[in-house]
């Protein structure tokens, strides 16, 4: 095959692979809390060419060329941790952090088991009962990983600690959790991180502000000029693999003609 085939084809798809990523960047650009991501590419370990079937060298040998690389290849997605703008809400149970930490959230999935994830989104509410909970419904979790729970008949003022009062008695603190290296938190859902082998928690610094919400930190105008980078690569890598077509069939049709 072709060098020049498979290094355009590997390209269209590292291209393909760019995009999937920013535009899932743009999709998520007004969701409360949420890190854009970004990918990484690199090449294929270069290989040694050679000369073969030469007959000018003598029986069984062969001639070094030099190295060839084949193309690119898809690398790791990563997350920028970077803090987003705050929107004023007003709203008591809206919440903020400054700083680096994440809220701690009880987690159910469907099939019923429970676990710990960590978010920067705060728009939480009080379901029926009175629990403290995210837009899914899960629980927020205290400094002792109990669920939260209010009287929602009465006023509450949430301090920069996340110490919660009502009626001038300090019901509980919401608890900001944190990590000493962010690369062993695995990404769930859009907003959603669970730690992995290796993570290691520490006690978050963030201050909380209540009646604010954290924005996704997705820059549009820069994503729109990123998005127009990609597609002119894309068409670049494209354009080539028609050129390969192009002179094959010439080479397959009509030089056989000669």
């Amino acid at each position: 095959m072709l060098k020049g085939l498979y290094t355009a084809y590997t390209g269209m798809i590292n291209e393909q692979h760019r995009m999937d990523t920013l535009t899932n960047n743009l999709a998520n650009a007004s969701t409360v809390g949420f890190k854009k991501e970004g990918s990484t590419s690199q090449s294929f370990d270069d290989i040694l060419t050679v000369k073969i079937k030469d007959s000018s060298l003598g029986a069984n040998l062969t001639r070094r060329m030099g190295m060839n690389n084949p193309g690119v290849k898809i690398g790791e997605n990563y997350t920028d941790f970077t803090q987003g703008s705050f929107r004023i809400t007003g709203n008591t149970y809206d919440l903020a952090l400054a700083g680096e930490g994440f809220f701690a959230i009880e987690f159910t999935n469907k099939a019923g088991e429970t676990s710990t994830m960590y978010t920067r989104a705060g728009q939480f509410t009080l379901n029926t009962e009175g629990y403290l909970v995210t837009d899914d419904g899960d629980y927020v979790l205290d400094t002792q990983n109990r669920r939260i729970r209010l009287n929602p008949l009465q006023d509450a003022e949430i301090d920069s600690s996340g110490r919660i009062v009502q009626n001038g008695t300090a019901v509980a603190t919401i608890q900001v959790a944190d990590f000493e290296d962010y690369n062993y938190l695995e990404k769930y859902a859009e907003t959603y991180y669970q730690p992995v082998e290796g993570a290691r928690p520490t006690e978050g610094t963030a201050q909380i502000k209540s009646g604010y919400l954290e924005m996704a930190n997705v820059q549009i105008v820069s994503e729109m000029v990123n998005l127009i980078s990609i597609t002119r690569a894309y068409e670049s890598n494209q354009k080539i693999i028609q050129t390969y077509d192009s002179s094959l069939e010439i080479a397959a049709t009509q030089l056989g003609r000669v």
